[in-house]
């Protein structure tokens, strides 16, 4: 299991995963309205790193721009 910081920045133009000193930073096209954001982003990380979405959880900043991320496998 590894932790992941990450910094969100929603109502992108794309989406894209950019790597930056002690985290990842990752644009999203949604909104931060109702938990999209964040499906969104777990979804993206999954395809990214090749695992399932339930593989990743939020364990810290459900609603910051800025969270922690349990990643197993």
């Amino acid at each position: 299991m590894k932790r992941l910081n990450v910094r969100v920045a929603p109502n992108a133009k794309q989406n894209k995963i950019v790597s930056e000193p002690n985290r990842l930073k990752v644009y999203l096209t949604v909104p931060p309205i109702e938990g999209k954001a964040n499906k969104a982003l777990i979804k993206l990380l999954a395809e990214h790193f090749k695992i399932k979405k339930n593989q990743i959880t939020i364990v810290k900043g459900k609603k910051s721009r800025d969270k922690v991320l349990r990643v197993r496998g």
